[in-house]
């Protein structure tokens, strides 16, 4: 237990400072009889040299000095502390700086003249201080660390759902797994962007993947059709908004609610001229629009059985001729503006070589 931490003397290394040779020697006459290694220093240029090359657990120090003084010394230390504890020792008249030095991470001070046992009392308690608060510190980091990845687990958790849940559609659509994977890295950098907290971004990276998942049920005539479709077989293929939508809906988990919000949504377009609703502009839910705009960009920036990958100039053009009617402008401009961090992420997740897409 933390509490039942006890300082071991012979285990700690205590650097003296004081410019006064006898002042060090009383002094390490006191922390030697108590079991404490020591090691010395006649000001702080020495003692910062001793600090660089040893590890010293406390430094018991003078306050006034020729030169640099006992406060330019816990000054130096603070980016040590509390890995490196210090104990003052001052007079009377030092009480202000005193009080300065234990405001910027002191442990503790002895006032002129001393005692032995103050000095040990003193040493101690700023030794257990130090150790209490490293283990907290390691226990801190330890917990941290335990929750990153637990969350790395709750997120990979929640992508091998959604992606089982895409895969039924895939084996009958065609659509590659790299391709979904990268509509959630998408929408992630998007959400980023836009400045949503981290629970927000972690939900769309896993719900966007789940915008086509009603193409399940999708005749596979229509699905699969290597010509262009009829205006009845249109009418079935839009059709896959709602079903994706009726297979998501009903549930308690955020990102299969908002995969059901894009799954019915993300065809509908700006202006209105979209289905299955006709929703327009801040009607159609904002995750929507969001995976609408990533969708069009990796599917013209990618190979489809129909045509070979745009050239990003060409995808560009088309996504900022589209602003206003197809696309948010606001989104569409966000995404433009920052279009080098998606051709990073398109880059860093190809399609196999074997696989191909449909049409959007």
């Amino acid at each position: 237990m933390v509490e039942g931490i006890q300082v071991m003397p012979e285990q700690a290394t205590v650097l003296i400072v004081d410019d006064l040779a006898i002042v060090r020697l009383s002094l390490r006459h006191i922390l030697a009889k108590a079991g404490y290694r020591c090691r010395e220093a006649a000001d702080v240029p020495d003692a910062l040299a001793i600090l660089d090359r040893e590890s010293i657990d406390l430094v018991l120090c003078d306050i006034q000095m020729p030169g640099a003084s006992g406060l330019d010394l816990v000054k130096a230390l603070r980016h040590r502390i509390p890995d490196t504890s210090v104990v003052m020792v001052s007079s009377l008249e030092d009480a202000e700086i005193a009080i300065e030095c234990l405001q910027r991470g002191a442990f503790g001070y002895v006032l002129k003249p001393y005692q032995p046992r103050e000095i040990l009392i003193q040493v101690n308690g700023a030794l257990r201080r130090r150790m209490l608060e490293i283990a907290f510190r390691d226990r801190e980091a330890q917990l941290a660390q335990k929750v990153r990845e637990q969350t790395v687990e709750i997120r990979n958790s929640r992508e091998e759902i959604a992606l089982r849940l895409i895969s039924a559609s895939e084996h009958r659509d065609n659509e590659t797994g790299m391709h979904v994977r990268r509509i959630g890295l998408y929408a992630e950098e998007m959400a980023k962007l836009l400045g949503w907290d981290s629970t927000e971004v972690e939900t769309i990276q896993s719900a966007a993947p789940m915008h086509d998942i009603g193409k399940i049920g999708v005749p596979d005539a229509i699905l699969q059709k290597p010509g262009a479709l009829t205006e009845e077989e249109w009418v079935v293929m839009k059709q896959h908004t709602t079903m994706g939508a009726t297979i998501l809906k009903g549930s308690t988990v955020p990102f299969i609610r908002m995969g059901a919000r894009i799954a019915i949504g993300h065809h509908e377009k700006w202006d209105g001229s979209g289905y299955p609703r006709g929703l327009k502009g801040a009607e159609i839910p904002l995750e929507a629009r969001i995976t609408s705009l990533v969708d069009v960009y990796d599917a013209l920036s990618n190979h489809r059985h129909y045509k070979d990958p745009w050239p990003e100039e060409q995808v560009v053009q088309f996504l900022a001729k589209g602003r206003g009617t197809q696309f948010d402008p606001g989104l569409a401009d966000l995404f433009l503006a920052h279009v080098s961090r998606f051709r990073t992420i398109l880059q860093a997740n190809p399609d196999e070589p074997h696989d191909e897409e449909p049409g959007i």
